[in-house]
């Protein structure tokens, strides 16, 4: 991100200055999003040959350096027939679905994003992409941000598309609600698309077509958001 500048993150003192073991408290979280290219795990590779786009859970990594994936995409023969000839994916399951499709596997080859998880970034969303992937999470402070921009520069290719403060005006409604950025867009194109209005203005499954995503993961997406904000506001 152009004109991106790292600083130092400012530090709390610690409520207990006699034990050793206490660390300086960070008081800045931040939220980002970051794009990935030339990721050649098995998701990626899936992605790209059919051209479609899979939303996956944050994967587990075992002891064993293999990783426990969830996923879904909309039904694609291509998409599923890659992933059962790729031999880096074992134990594949496929629960079908109208509009939407779940997977679970196990990775022998797992995605870059254990790399940025090993220095300090929490995901929260993960999409794979034709073009490439994109992962939202928070980090603890600019210097974490810092390195998880630079932990897999040797791998792939990595960018940061979107920072802002964890509570700020300047993340727009997911900043200041708590929302993810998928909630947020879905929220947000509902209210555009005056699928809110009384009556509707448009079905579930327009707003989803809109979004490239199936009505039923428009409907968790909207839940969720909704959940989060009523939490909030009348927790």
């Amino acid at each position: 991100m152009a004109g991106f500048e790292v600083r130092s993150p400012r530090v709390l003192p610690c409520v207990r200055p006699n034990d050793r073991r206490c660390h300086p408290v960070i008081e800045e979280c931040l939220v980002v999003e970051v794009g990935v290219t030339g990721d050649g795990c098995p998701l990626a590779t899936a992605a790209g040959t059919a051209e479609t786009t899979v939303e996956a859970e944050p994967p587990s990594l075992r002891r064993d350096g293999n990783a426990l994936v969830r996923f879904a995409a909309p039904p694609d023969e291509t998409l599923a027939a890659t992933l059962d000839a790729d031999d880096r994916v074992r134990y594949l399951h496929r629960a079908r679905g109208d509009d939407r499709e779940s997977y679970r596997c196990l990775s022998l080859e797992p995605c870059v994003i254990h790399d940025l998880v090993d220095v300090g970034f929490m995901p929260e969303s993960v999409a794979y992409r034709p073009e490439g992937a994109r992962f939202a999470g928070a980090v603890v402070g600019r210097e974490v941000l810092q390195g998880v921009m630079s932990a897999a520069g040797d791998r792939v290719g990595v960018s940061l598309e979107r920072v802002y403060p964890l509570g700020s005006d300047s993340g727009g409604a997911a900043g200041r609600w708590d929302l993810t950025p998928a909630q947020e867009e879905a929220l947000r194109t509902a209210h555009a698309m005056d699928y809110f209005a009384v009556p509707k203005a448009v079905t579930a499954e327009a707003v989803a077509a809109e979004l490239g995503i199936g009505k039923t993961a428009f409907l968790e997406r909207l839940r969720r958001g909704q959940a989060a904000l009523f939490e909030q506001l009348f927790g």
